[in-house]
């Protein structure tokens, strides 16, 4: 669905949750919470379920066998095993959220603004020193997240392979 059709429903729905129940009394940075939230739950949504179908249930059945209950089972075998598609979707909706404009503009009241919205304001006047610094900061992040998380892969497979010998 466009993003302008998503940001016009979810303006809409919070328009007439106002009226209707007094809440939200403003538009803020909690209808943009919501907003991003909702666009960017179908997302996780396709990556956890795909680690979901590929779930062995004999480990949490054992589980389950050997006495553990149901929410013991949940935290200590499924979460786990699901970690990393829940990382890869919080890092998906991240990605999305961070370079969401139309939703945020929608979303969000005349008191509160978001990254995209600063950014595209500012760069509409020509690209200036803080935009350039701040794209300089996005991406040492990024690569220090991908360097860190190659480097922690890599280490535990050291282990692995060291506790096989």
């Amino acid at each position: 669905m466009p993003e302008v059709i998503t940001g016009l429903s979810l303006l809409l729905l919070f328009v007439e949750m106002a009226d209707l129940l007094g809440w939200p009394a403003e538009r803020g940075m909690v209808t943009v919470w919501i907003a991003h939230s909702t666009f960017c739950a179908a997302y996780v949504a396709v990556v956890v379920s795909s680690r979901l179908r590929e779930l062995d249930l004999s480990i949490e059945e054992a589980a389950m066998d050997l006495g553990a209950t149901r929410f013991k089972t949940f935290f200590l075998i499924t979460v786990p095993m699901i970690s990393p598609a829940l990382i890869a979707g919080w890092f998906l909706s991240f990605s999305l959220s961070l370079d969401d404009l139309v939703i945020a503009s929608f979303a969000s009241g005349p008191g509160s603004t978001t990254l995209p919205m600063v950014v595209f304001s500012s760069v509409r006047l020509g690209v200036s020193p803080k935009i350039n610094a701040l794209a300089t900061i996005i991406i040492l992040s990024v690569s220090l997240v991908a360097f860190l998380s190659w480097y922690l892969a890599r280490r535990s497979e050291r282990k692995a392979k060291e506790a096989m010998e």
